[in-house]
């Protein structure tokens, strides 16, 4: 087996070089989850310390969101300029301005502001993990190595959420004073200091990825680092087929997902819309809601916050395993086979979860109270809602974005399908403490499953396979 630095065997992958760059990579992927996932367990600190109604902490919470957009469109297009690498690097910057800024914050402002940041480190960060991956990994392992960024994304968050438990549970509360005579929710978020300086260290030690080199006329050093990745002759047929790919073609720019209407003007290539779709689909189920308000979630249905931090701990280890059935099976099956199985899954747990609170009556406290076995089936089946997404949109969206675009426009595409993504998770996150307090829990999840009913239909008809392509051979 060769080693990380050398040449590895003619006509052979170095399967652990690519492996160990994979890791360090999707390393962005555990701090996107970490941080998406840490807030869950700081809602009752957050309105005790701001003193915010459900509107207020739906923006202290989703406030991330909107840095996320503007940082996943911003990194899309600048990694055509300062390549995959050096956009991560600038996104572990961030993440550890962030997660310092988030547990000092003494305002709503200050908050607000530090979790903007966070949110562009998230973007950044979501969009290209998965184009770093898919440019230095072999086609025939491309959906497996690309879906370990989901597997980041769960273990990150379920490692929030054992933190937030942790913490919690020693210092007797999110709003209970602990070390240093800090609240505990402001350690939660100070926990994700560690992984962010260590992924910011180890990227200084992965390549760049070759195909941004040749983008950058750097072909001997495109082709040194194809020859660690695969060795000869392999190297120097890549080489040939991403100059061949360039040839006819001028350097990226953000223009390039626009395509000339026959009724003259322009209009996004169809593959992007695609990828907007895609993009969208994958917020507008409600992922999200579970992610975010979790605690809330069951807390609102009679659980304690003890109880329903560990249930989300639960949630996240199912995440795991679903997760992990996809990656060793997505290069064999495909990506188009696990999104429509995946939304017919979604759409009926979460009629399912939609009926059980529909059950439901109010206490004199304003507290949903499920009779029989309603909380069970809600449990139940809301997890079954968690397995499903992660065997399926979960990973096999940030797949598909990160090899679905020809070269030329990957990086713009990434940043067009990036905003969309996380404007919409801004909007699901944002509005679900509205709705939670207007139009209650069963008619919220009735919306989600209706949108993960149309998603069947939409990569039915619009999605195409590309299982086992070259990117070189990507059209659109």
């Amino acid at each position: 087996m060769a080693t990380a630095t050398s040449t590895p065997e003619v006509g052979r992958a170095n399967s652990s070089f690519i492996l160990l760059i994979t890791i360090v990579a999707t390393l962005g992927g555990f701090l996107f989850g970490f941080d998406s996932g840490v807030v869950n367990g700081t809602i009752d600190g957050l309105q005790q310390a701001f003193n915010s109604d459900s509107v207020g902490t739906g923006f202290s919470v989703s406030s991330m969101l909107l840095g996320s957009a503007i940082g996943a469109f911003c990194a899309g297009w600048l990694a055509d300029k300062f390549g995959r690498r050096n956009m991560l690097i600038v996104a572990a910057v961030l993440f550890i301005i962030s997660a310092f800024g988030s547990g000092i914050a003494g305002t709503p402002f200050e908050f607000i502001l530090y979790r903007l940041i966070g949110g562009l480190a998230v973007g950044a960060a979501s969009v290209m993990a998965p184009a770093y991956i898919a440019e230095i990994a072999p086609a025939h392992q491309r959906g497996r190595l690309t879906s370990i960024q989901q597997v980041a994304i769960i273990v990150g968050l379920t490692l929030a959420f054992l933190s937030n438990y942790f913490l919690a549970k020693t210092a007797g509360g999110s709003t209970t004073e602990f070390w240093g005579g800090f609240q505990t929710w402001r350690w939660m978020f100070w926990m994700e200091l560690v992984p962010a300086v260590l992924f910011l260290v180890l990227l200084f030690f992965i390549p760049k990825s070759p195909r941004f080199s040749m983008f950058k006329d750097d072909e001997a050093g495109a082709k040194a680092t194809l020859l660690k990745l695969f060795g000869d002759p392999k190297a120097t047929e890549k080489v040939s087929e991403i100059r061949a790919s360039l040839a006819n073609d001028h350097k990226p720019r953000l223009s390039d997902v626009l395509a000339t209407k026959t009724s003259g003007g322009t209009v996004f290539r169809s593959i992007v819309w695609v990828g907007i779709g895609l993009a969208m689909f994958q917020q507008l189920v409600g992922i999200n809601v579970v992610f975010y308000y979790g605690a809330v979630l069951w807390q609102a249905v009679g659980f304690t916050e003890n109880d329903a931090l560990l249930i989300n701990v639960m949630s996240g280890m199912l995440s795991i395993a679903a997760v992990m059935i996809t990656l060793f099976t997505i290069d064999k099956i495909g990506r188009k086979p696990f999104l429509v199985w995946g939304s017919v899954g979604m759409a009926l747990s979460l009629a399912a979860v939609a009926f059980a609170f529909s059950q439901g009556t109010l206490d004199a406290e304003g507290t949903l109270q499920l009779p029989g076995k309603m909380g069970l089936v809600a449990l139940i089946a809301a997890n079954a809602y968690v397995v499903c997404f992660n065997m399926s949109w979960g990973p096999v969206m940030w797949v598909m974005l990160g090899e679905m675009f020809p070269n030329q426009i990957r990086g713009s595409g990434l940043a067009i399908a990036g905003l969309a993504q996380w404007l919409t998770n801004f909007a699901i996150t944002f509005t679900f403490p509205i709705w939670l307090a207007s139009i209650g829990l069963a008619a919220a999840y009735s919306i989600y499953a209706a949108f993960a009913l149309i998603s069947v239909f939409f990569v039915i008809w619009f999605v195409k396979e590309t299982k086992g392509k070259e990117l070189e051979d990507m059209e659109g």
